[in-house]
């Protein structure tokens, strides 16, 4: 499946490219950036899965790392906060 589709879900869930970059820890140009390349890094496909609470799962933005939703680590890497306990963007 194309990387687009699932990141284009997001944003709807969102309500926009705005909203799901401050929610994700990323800036509306990365979302953007990434919307019209149609691919995702995998720690995006991460923040979107975690967001999302698995309604977009990372495996479907990045089958290349996870063939399954059920393989997609669903932890935060240690050591590193996410954004809202950071309090903003990355």
């Amino acid at each position: 499946m194309d990387s687009f589709l699932p990141l284009e879900h997001a944003i709807r869930i969102a309500g926009s490219e705005s909203k799901l970059a401050a929610a994700i820890g990323y800036s509306q140009v990365a979302i953007n950036k990434a919307r019209r390349r149609g691919a995702v890094s995998s720690r995006m496909a991460l923040a979107v899965h975690r967001f999302t609470g698995g309604a977009v799962p990372a495996s479907a933005m990045r089958p290349d790392l996870w063939a399954r939703p059920r393989d997609v680590p669903i932890a935060p890497p240690r050591g590193r906060k996410v954004a809202a306990e950071r309090g903003g963007a990355a």
